[in-house]
């Protein structure tokens, strides 16, 4: 069997991107409190201090609460220490 090429490969991490508030073309998907609809797929925008965290984009509108869900409880362990 062949080894795997790019073993020692570096594993990157998202950041998200920061900025001052959802896009003007975003629409805001109902029944989900940080999810805007974005060139037909899903991305959370979460407001942390002054400024909106934006997701990577997704397929389903639960997957995009979810992270926004995940960045809001980081943030607060955060904000504690």
């Amino acid at each position: 069997m062949k080894p795997f090429r790019q073993q020692n490969r570096v594993v990157i991490s998202y950041v998200p991107r920061v900025e001052p508030a959802p896009p003007d073309h975003a629409s805001k998907v109902e029944g989900y409190r940080d999810v805007w609809l974005l060139r037909g797929k899903y991305v959370a925008f979460v407001l942390m201090g002054a400024r909106f965290r934006r997701s990577p984009v997704f397929s389903v509108p639960e997957a995009a609460q979810r992270w926004a869900m995940q960045m809001r409880q980081e943030g607060e362990i955060d904000e504690e220490e």
